[in-house]
């Protein structure tokens, strides 16, 4: 038996394209010889369809898809995924389609809800096991979550299944891959099954789902991988004996990628998705001659290329001239389109015109902010012209404590480096510059700073960020407590000072852009807390 695994960037609600899509894929794997075909979960509307879930026309879309995918299902057999609203309910379900019927149909059992899932907002859960015969083989049908833990594994063990066929829409975060290959393992041992696991790619707002479909046989050997972050349809042979079956693929396995690299090409998918998704020309990116900026342009040139990023460079009265000699050299690199905007007049004509209200006031770092928000303005300006979306610069450290300015640098659309600490940003330069020099050394090498006064430094501010950093991570990512902070090593001053400006600035994060989530616990989606709260920790 031939099995085509359909590892398949899909939008989300775009069920008229992504039957099309299916459909495509379908014919393709009937060309190679495929006999079955697998798609990833809910791939009809792709994952996660959230709030769409709760409309009528959703379901009636959907039938009207299944009925074409059906009609394609005559001479080769298709497992996909899709909700199903019933009389009892509505669930993530699975369907096996032979000669044109849906001959069976899986419910999702277990359904996440923390982190980023909240399926229970949506679906009910399914309780009985799914077995079809694929080709004599006994198979069993089973929906992501279902594999994180024994039950669903035990119950296709127990109704005689050989091979267990686990489609998925599982998201990435760093060492993700290494999770997910030990679960896979623990399932193979406990229940002696084949698993084949397919998981989705392609980007979704803050999401990026990273493929790395795999195979493991029933002695707990991967014997095949696809690659992270590209889509693809591999055809995998399946020969069955007495006591095994054995897996073949023509191809070779995918290598699974370094912790950078893995983050990296995380990135860089979901810029493109997004950008390409929502229908934008391209990017426009403000650069400074700073790391974030700098990481920020490389991402999109890589996403994008270059002839669909523009670059802005916005000097003040306090930039140095090495940060714009810095950012020409870097467009010229990249040889990206570039203009030279100085934000002296507009800066100028706001505090001339502020001048009565502030005429008793000092100056503090309202007029900083009015530099950044005049910037803002003009890459906003550029993005109404062009029809390229802004992408913000800042990362998790600055979100963090609340070191970015409303409406400024926080300006824009979508944030690449929203879940990026200062101190793992400066490593991907280096990772990025290790495979080409691509952002001038200088820019590594300079302390970082906003340069919104004279002589301005991070650490003005801010603690030093190979201090604030893993104390960020700590309080924000393991959800420690101050005390449990400081008694890790961390001076108790400099803790609960980090720790009021996390607090205190639950406003700005809410208003940030939506970004890549690399890490377990990323702004947004993950980390959910009020704004207004009286709640103190110390």
């Amino acid at each position: 038996m031939h099995i085509a695994l359909a590892q398949s960037n899909f939008c989300v609600g775009g069920i008229k394209n992504n039957t099309e899509q299916i459909i495509k894929l379908v014919n393709e794997a009937r060309k190679l010889g495929a006999h079955i075909i697998i798609f990833p979960e809910l791939a009809i509307c792709s994952y996660p369809p959230e709030d769409l879930l709760l409309r009528k026309a959703l379901y009636e879309q959907i039938t009207n898809a299944i009925l074409q995918i059906s009609a394609e299902s005559n001479d080769i057999d298709i497992v996909i995924g899709f909700p199903e609203k019933t009389a009892s309910g509505t669930y993530n379900a699975c369907s096996y389609i032979k000669e044109g019927k849906q001959q069976a149909i899986y419910y999702k059992q277990n359904l996440p809800n923390y982190g980023v899932f909240d399926e229970k907002r949506y679906f009910s859960a399914g309780s009985e096991c799914c077995l079809i015969d694929l080709n004599g083989i006994p198979t069993a049908l089973s929906i992501c979550e279902d594999i994180w833990s024994p039950n669903v594994a035990q119950q296709a063990k127990e109704a005689g299944a050989r091979l267990l066929i686990n489609i998925n829409a599982s998201p990435y975060h760093t060492d993700k891959q290494a999770e997910r290959e030990s679960i896979l393992k623990q399932r193979v041992e406990e229940t002696g099954l084949n698993i084949v696991y397919l998981n989705l790619v392609g980007a979704q707002d803050e999401l990026v789902f990273d493929g790395a479909s795999m195979i493991i046989d029933s002695g707990g050997n991967f014997v095949f991988r696809a690659p992270q972050f590209e889509e693809g349809l591999y055809l995998i042979d399946v020969q069955q004996h007495a006591d095994k079956l054995e897996f073949h693929s023509a191809l070779p396995s995918a290598s699974i990628l370094d912790r950078h690299e893995s983050i990296y090409q995380a990135l860089v998918l979901g810029v493109r998705d997004y950008v390409r998704k929502n229908g934008f020309k391209g990017a426009v990116i403000g650069l400074s001659g700073g790391i974030d900026s700098a990481l920020t342009l490389t991402i999109a040139v890589d996403a994008l290329g270059a002839e669909n990023v523009e670059v802005l460079i916005m000097p003040s009265r306090y930039t140095a001239d090495m940060s714009n000699d810095d950012a020409q050299e870097m467009a010229d690199i990249l040889s990206v389109t570039y203009h030279i905007l100085p934000i002296e007049l507009p800066f100028s004509a706001f505090t001339e015109l502020l001048q009565p209200v502030f005429s008793d006031l000092p100056t503090d770092t309202t007029e900083e902010n009015i530099q950044a928000r005049s910037r803002g303005v003009l890459m906003m300006a550029i993005s109404n012209k062009t029809g390229k979306l802004v992408l913000t610069t800042g990362n998790k450290s600055e979100m963090a404590v609340g070191y970015a300015t409303l409406y400024g640098d926080m300006a824009g659309g979508y944030a690449p480096l929203k879940d990026l600490s200062k101190t793992l940003t400066y490593e991907l330069a280096n990772w990025r510059n290790s495979q080409e020099q691509v952002i001038p050394q200088r820019i590594i090498d300079r302390p970082p700073s906003a340069e919104l006064r004279p002589d301005q430094k991070d650490e003005d501010s801010l603690p030093s960020y190979d201090v604030l950093d893993p104390i960020l991570a700590r309080y924000i990512e393991l959800d420690q407590s101050p005390d449990e902070i400081v008694n890790a090593g961390f001076e108790r001053e400099t803790v609960l000072e980090i720790v009021r400006m996390v607090d205190r600035n639950e406003y700005k994060r809410r208003q940030a852009a939506p970004g890549v989530r690399i890490t377990r616990r990323a702004f947004g989606r993950d980390r959910r807390y009020p704004i207004t709260s009286g709640y103190q920790e110390f």
